[in-house]
């Protein structure tokens, strides 16, 4: 299936998913937000902490708002140390 079927995937984020070789639902899903997220961030040198809310709401297959509050604390933690290594 297209990315911007998914939840949360409009064109610039499907772009950027395609920019590092994930080019379907199925990939994303398969990948997971998180290595999705740091592939963006490693080879785009791009993202931000509403892009990864977006990318595991797109693998759950609901909007980003919709993300459980445990999951996004887990996801705002996984960011946050993202961003201790710069």
């Amino acid at each position: 299936m297209e990315l911007e079927k998914l939840p949360n995937i409009g064109k610039e984020a499907a772009k950027k998913l395609q920019e590092v070789g994930i080019n379907a639902s199925e990939d994303l899903i398969a990948t997971g937000s998180k290595a999705a997220f740091l592939k963006i961030r490693t080879q785009l040198n791009d993202g931000c902490l509403h892009l990864l809310y977006a990318l595991e709401g797109a693998v759950q297959g609901i909007p980003k708002k919709e993300l459980s509050k445990e999951k996004k604390s887990d996801l705002k933690k996984f960011f946050n140390e993202l961003n201790l290594d710069k």
